[in-house]
């Protein structure tokens, strides 16, 4: 198995998992903040799926599908198009709202098919080249997409804790 299969099939069980959290849920599950002050479901899908957007149009020198393919105007966020809810007060996560699922599949699923269109390119040499030089070390294409894939999952299992919690 070469690297870009590893991280293809990586991306994929993202997509299994932000599916498998959000199918079948009520807008009033999927805006639910446990205790009232939680993250949402809405938020980590909306938030993962911006960071991966950002991260990977980055890095392959694309236009984000969150504003190119009309997914800020669809959603009608009362925040800045270029916010990806890093550092959100809980005030702001309170304004990522929607009203079904199906528009936070769209959005993930259409991030989803251009990081696959960017994997599938990718050869084991095209992984360590640097992407971010505003750290020390700087950031290779490798380091980054390991990035996104941690802070993804990371996130779509705290959903997935959120809907049992919702759900009960």
């Amino acid at each position: 198995m070469r690297s870009q299969d590893v991280l293809v099939e990586a991306y994929g069980r993202i997509k299994e998992e932000v599916h498998a959290v959000v199918d079948g849920l009520t807008a009033d599950d999927l805006n639910a903040r446990v205790g009232g002050g939680a993250n949402s479901i809405s938020w980590l899908v909306w938030h993962l799926t911006r960071v991966q957007d950002d991260h990977v149009a980055d890095a392959f020198g694309l236009d984000q599908v969150w504003p190119a393919q009309g997914w800020a105007d669809r959603f009608k966020l009362d925040l800045p198009h270029e916010d990806t809810g890093y550092g959100h007060s809980s005030e702001q996560v309170g304004k990522v709202r929607v009203d079904s699922g199906d528009l936070l599949l769209g959005y993930y699923d259409a991030v989803h098919d251009q990081t696959l269109a960017c994997l599938h390119g990718v050869g084991d040499a095209a992984l360590d080249r640097v992407v971010d030089e505003n750290w020390d070390p700087p950031v290779t294409l490798g380091v980054r997409l390991a990035s996104v894939l941690s802070d993804d999952l990371q996130h779509v299992g705290q959903a997935a804790f959120v809907r049992g919690l919702v759900t009960g």
